[in-house]
């Protein structure tokens, strides 16, 4: 015992003539150091820095300013200025770290003695050699490598660094990029992960805590270890009271303080709406590329309302367990909900069944046959000529079609036919002859050029069997088209995102819409009073709504029973819901889009427009009268 002490004060004594000899050589060293700089030329431009973001975490936000989800690469990091950090986080940091940052040049020679001397005293790290802006440099621009020519380069960047840069510069840097460990990089996010609260208002004893963490992160940090991080904090506080910076009373009573961590902390947290940020981030990446969504510190204010899009999940996992009571072998349910208004999705639902399990978005990824809920663009295309009506008739004759060395022959659902028949009941009871009359007689290649006005872009060829719905396309392609019929004519950008602003607050995407009338309202308010037929006395009279308001819409079923939807409006959202199986399997026969997927659509709408008053549909005069008053 007596041998270990006397051990002890052996070191410590040259401990302290080291310390000592080091100081009054201090000035030779660091001005050899600045020789040694001479030939390090090839070390990297330490300005750069004054340009120099580093990667942050992307924010995504519903239509009112709801946080969704935080997306990043590698580095998990909010940037914040030094003025909205706590100063107890300050201190704490730099009487860890570096007490003396404010008196050296960036290189302290005699820092490294004085670690020594206190660390041998402490029995355990206290101090580290390396000033902040040593660490600082050796983050940003060198290798963890352990050798001379690495520590000498650390020390000529760091004397640059201090060249170019205010003190206060140099530790926001520093505390925005230092790792906190739990994939927290920067104060602002282990702030909130570990506490749940913003750097600018960290207690003394929280500050204290995470100071002692950047040691060694993945070991000191409270989640990991409270124990050892509460241990750490004491160390810190007693260095701080050490140093004069906090009195007795304060170190005592911030030891003392109970530390409260956050439940979930936000590193690791998943996003609310997965398939909704999924859908979000693909756009972002068209708009931006992949490397500035993932580390470029986007603000993101997306179309979605989380109000409605609870409805939206809520509808659909109800409509998959009454699928599966009803035996319809249908697993899968998509649905897009569009305000016509905007062109804003307001809900989206990508799956049923947990995202976990199957992260293929069949709302923007799944291409499925449309059946005769692509019949609309067929009849609009037909109203827009001028030759026909909804009360105009048609020949539902039985008909056959060259098709190269064969002959096409369509038939209706049930085989019959009905001889000539209004385009009004035609589309009411989802006849198939007439939507081919009148396709081929408008041009199929007319009609894909209205789907690619309306904003369908999937492939899609001008074949004959087209107005029976033998394109694939997605429920938003759907649902943003359709939302031009609710619009009486006029089109904005179907999108998820309303605006974006940068690291910086500027305003990078703005998505304000701007309706263009690009249809003929009287041919548009024909179809819709025409699809108004089929919720009325149709074979989608179960989409009616409890209120009365006005609903306009159509079926759809593919004759193998692959696929079924119904997609409709009110003046108010475009509703595309689809359901079926993603190995395209048959549901059961006879599971239609009336018997199925209305209910399931209904029930959504009903819930959607509570609250809401009853509107109608625009009508061709009050369009003109809007066009004339824009011109």
């Amino acid at each position: 015992m007596v041998a270990g002490s006397v051990g002890r004060s052996i070191v410590r004594a040259v401990a302290g003539s080291l310390l000592m000899g080091v100081m009054v050589g201090g000035s030779a060293i660091a001005g050899a150091l600045v020789g040694l700089a001479l030939s390090f030329r090839d070390l990297p431009d330490v300005r750069v820095l004054k340009g120099y973001t580093p990667a942050e975490t992307t924010y995504i936000y519903d239509a009112n300013g709801e946080l969704i989800a935080r997306v990043h690469g590698d580095v998990n990091r909010e940037v914040i200025p030094l003025d909205r950090m706590s100063p107890h986080l300050k201190r704490a940091v730099l009487a860890m770290e570096d007490a003396y940052f404010y008196s050296h040049r960036g290189v302290d020679p005699s820092g490294v003695a004085r670690a020594i001397y206190v660390n041998l005293n402490a029995g355990t790290t206290l101090e580290g050699g390396s000033t902040l802006t040593q660490q600082l440099v050796k983050n940003l621009f060198l290798t963890n490598e352990r050798s001379i020519n690495r520590k000498v380069a650390e020390a000529v960047l760091a004397m640059r660094v201090e060249q170019v840069f205010t003190k206060d510069q140099i530790l926001e840097m520093y505390l925005n990029q230092v790792f906190w460990g739990e994939n927290t990089n920067g104060a602002e996010t282990a702030s909130q992960h570990y506490f749940n609260k913003s750097a600018a208002d960290l207690s003394l004893a929280e500050a204290a805590m995470l100071a002692g963490v950047i040691q060694a992160p993945s070991e000191f940090n409270p989640i990991s270890n409270y124990r050892q991080a509460k241990f750490r904090q004491g160390l810190v506080l007693d260095r701080m009271a050490e140093l004069g910076w906090i009195t007795a009373e304060e170190q005592k009573a911030a030891k003392a303080k109970p530390i409260r961590l956050a439940n979930k902390g936000i590193s690791f947290q998943a996003s609310r709406v997965p398939y909704v940020t999924q859908a979000v981030i693909a756009e972002l990446e068209e708009e931006f590329g992949r490397d500035v969504v993932l580390k470029g510190g986007l603000r993101v204010q997306t179309t979605i309302d989380l109000r409605l899009q609870d409805i939206a999940e809520r509808t659909a996992e109800e409509g998959r367990i009454e699928l599966q009571e009803r035996g319809a072998y249908a697993n899968q349910l998509a649905l897009v909900a569009v305000d016509p208004r905007t062109g804003f999705v307001k809900a989206l639902v990508g799956g049923v069944g947990g995202f976990q399990k199957n992260q293929f978005n069949r709302a923007v990824q799944a291409r499925r046959q449309l059946g005769s809920s692509f019949k609309p663009f067929v009849y609009y295309a037909a109203f827009a000529t001028g030759r026909y009506g909804p009360d105009s008739f048609v020949d539902d004759s039985p008909m056959s079609i060259p098709d190269g060395d064969e002959y096409y022959t369509p038939r209706n659902y049930d085989g019959t036919f009905s001889g000539g028949i209004s385009v009004r009941q035609a589309v009411a009871v989802s006849r198939n002859i007439p939507a081919i009359r009148l396709g081929l007689d408008v041009g199929m290649d007319n009609v894909v050029a209205l789907c690619r006005k309306l904003g369908i872009n999937s492939p899609m060829l001008p074949v004959v069997s087209l107005p029976l719905g033998s394109a694939d396309v997605t429920p938003m392609e759907v649902a943003g088209a359709y939302a031009v019929f609710a619009s009486g004519g006029y089109k904005s950008k179907t999108t998820m995102i309303a605006r974006v602003t940068d690291r910086n607050g500027n305003v990078v995407l703005d998505n304000t819409p701007k309706p263009q009338l690009i249809l003929d309202p009287v041919a548009v308010a024909d179809l819709t009073d025409t699809l108004r037929g089929v919720v009325t006395n149709g074979t989608g009279t179960g989409a009616q709504l409890a209120d009365g308001r006005p609903v306009a819409g159509k079926t759809g079923t593919t004759s193998d029973f692959r696929d079924a939807w119904f997609v409709g409006y009110t003046p108010q959202y475009s509703v595309a819901i689809w359901i079926g199986n993603d190995d395209y399997s048959q549901m059961a026969d006879g599971v239609t889009g009336g018997e199925f997927v209305v209910p399931i659509w209904r029930r959504f709408m009903e819930r959607a427009h509570q609250g809401l008053p009853i509107e109608q549909f625009p009508v061709p005069s009050e369009i003109a009268t809007k066009e004339e008053k824009k011109n």
